[in-house]
């Protein structure tokens, strides 16, 4: 069907319209900070100096934001978020591992560690989108497998060893669109792993994961063993090139420094803290409007398991999402449609650090707006 013609007035449209979920929004000042960079980073080896500084900065940021633990190290390697899946069944997951399904990416590491021939049949504790299941602590589980937060549903949930679980076990946690939004205990974790592509406003490629001791002990047993492990999955050899500040192979220089800028401005603004408060404004402001609303309603019942750095608003049949979320788009408010998998007929908004509260309560008037005119 043709879009409608329908013109958001200025003084509604949001500063900035990015809401994707991943990738997200830049920041303009990292992007210009990244310009004023380029002539001693951009095109340089990632193996001399001003490289291997930036990466230091960045491993010491994280480790700030985070609020790591004595002991623990920000390791980091290439492929993002589903290479790090497949190199935690080489050398991770020793036999078994538990995993909570409860969406699209929370699936599917459970997926890949199924597959893996080297490991026994893992346990899958599953729940429907626009819930979470609880993690429970089963004899022969080595690792329990996490999801933070799904981008699929927006459903977030507590991170927690589970009550019972062997004392050896790890646990693992997928932390792509939590990490500087949402607040957690790394004591409760033994790797906390994410790209930079959501939380971080930067590009995606990377991995990044900051490790327990015991988590590091058990890479370094995993691969001194004569279990066979590709070099690129190989943890232990991404472990000791992040010791030098450095990954096994060339890295994306500009999603290291977007990243790097991202975290920066969270820790001079105050850290987690600050950043976790501008979702939660953000998150009060578009679940209030949801509630209230005539005709959406916030998708996940419990306000309890309701994400705040991603939300997925449910519309009723009087309001065809497509076409809302089309016109949105025409007048350059981006990026809002559901999963696509999902198959609802919903928004879905982020609302993590770099997006500003402000331009979330803007969002909400001009969805008011386009409705009035549908």
């Amino acid at each position: 069907m043709p879009i409608p013609d329908i013109d958001l007035p200025d003084d509604l449209i949001p500063h900035d319209g990015r809401f994707g979920s991943g990738p997200s929004k830049v920041r303009p000042e990292a992007i210009e900070m990244l310009s004023g960079s380029a002539g001693h980073i951009m095109g340089t080896s990632h193996r001399q100096s001003p490289v291997r500084f930036m990466v230091s900065e960045f491993r010491n940021q994280l480790a700030e934001l985070l609020s790591l633990p004595d002991g623990y190290e920000v390791i980091l390697g290439n492929g993002g978020t589903t290479c790090f899946w497949d190199a935690a069944t080489f050398g991770l997951i020793e036999n078994r591992s538990q995993h909570l399904s409860f969406g699209e990416f929370s699936s599917k590491f459970a997926t890949a560690a199924s597959a893996a021939p080297q490991l026994g049949s893992p346990t899958v504790i599953t729940a429907a989108p626009g819930d979470h299941p609880e993690a429970s602590a089963e004899d022969g589980v080595d690792s329990y497998c996490l999801t933070h937060n799904e981008t699929s549903t927006g459903v977030a949930m507590g991170l927690r060893r589970p009550a019972g679980a062997d004392p050896d076990a790890l646990v693992l946690v997928d932390g792509t669109s939590a990490v500087g939004g949402l607040r957690y205990d790394p004591s409760e974790v033994d790797v906390y792993y994410f790209a930079p592509q959501k939380g971080l406003a930067s590009d995606g490629g990377l991995w990044m994961a900051a490790v327990s001791p015991r988590a590091v002990e058990r890479i370094e047993r995993i691969a001194a063993s004569d279990r066979w492990i590709p070099a690129f999955f190989d943890l232990k050899i991404a472990l000791d090139n992040s010791r030098k500040d450095q990954t096994y192979n060339t890295p994306a220089l500009a999603t290291l420094f977007l990243a790097s800028e991202q975290a920066r401005w969270i820790l001079e603004n105050g850290g987690l803290e600050f950043s976790a408060s501008r979702c939660d404004h953000s998150a009060e402001t578009l679940y209030g409007w949801a509630d209230s609303h005539e005709s959406a309603v916030p998708f996940v019942t419990d306000p309890a398991k309701r994400s705040h750095v991603v939300a997925t608003i449910d519309f009723d049949e009087s309001v065809d999402a497509a076409m809302l979320a089309a016109v949105l788009r025409s007048n350059g408010i981006i990026d809002v449609e559901p999963y696509r998998k999902l198959g609802r007929n919903q928004l879905r908004v982020a609302m993590f650090p770099a997006i500003d509260p402000g331009d979330i309560a803007a969002l909400t008037q001009c969805v008011d707006h386009v409705l009035a005119r549908l």
